[in-house]
């Protein structure tokens, strides 16, 4: 904290912070996504052995202006994504499932759109929100994803640095 001088204390602005309770990669569309306990993060890239790091994502070669490298989502609107589909008398949908690369608990993704922030040693800025589609029903086998997770579908994030990942690491950010 720092003193101002003859006059009260100016304190930093509060860092908002989260924990990666999951991390997933998958290297082709449509393919399975696999469960990882650490993954390495590849500036400019993505995510080692993930589709989007090999260029091989179903927006790969999608002219936007959208950096797309990984995705995340927090684990609070997933719940409340796979209640409403057990309200519904549907399946709810598994955290890999959800096509989604890093899951996190404690901290809203959204307040991280546009904003450069850190998991664990690795800095990356949110860059877009992700627009749940038919992909992760079609995969799964299961009905309704699109529904039950629009505006509860994560973002989309720019990896800025090289770096490992992994389950328990803190995400830092300031508002």
């Amino acid at each position: 904290m720092q003193i101002a001088r003859d006059g009260p204390a100016l304190r930093s602005p509060p860092v908002a912070m989260g924990r990666v309770v999951g991390l997933f990669i998958s290297p082709g569309i449509g393919e399975r996504m696999r469960a990882c306990s650490e993954v390495r993060a590849l500036a400019g890239q993505g995510l080692e052995g993930d589709r989007y790091a090999l260029g091989a994502g179903s927006y790969s070669r999608v002219g936007r202006p959208v950096v797309r490298h990984v995705s995340l989502i927090g684990r609070e609107a997933m719940d409340a994504a796979n209640e409403e589909l057990s309200r519904r008398g549907l399946v709810p949908f598994d955290p890999g499932e959800t096509r989604r690369n890093i899951v996190v608990e404690g901290i809203d993704v959204y307040a991280l759109l546009g904003q450069e922030f850190r998991i664990g040693g690795v800095h990356l800025r949110g860059s877009d929100i992700t627009r749940p589609c038919h992909v992760p029903s079609a995969a799964a086998g299961k009905t309704d994803f699109k529904e039950a997770y629009h505006d509860r579908g994560g973002i989309l994030a720019e990896v800025l640095s090289d770096g490992r990942i992994s389950i328990g690491d803190v995400l830092k950010a300031k508002p």
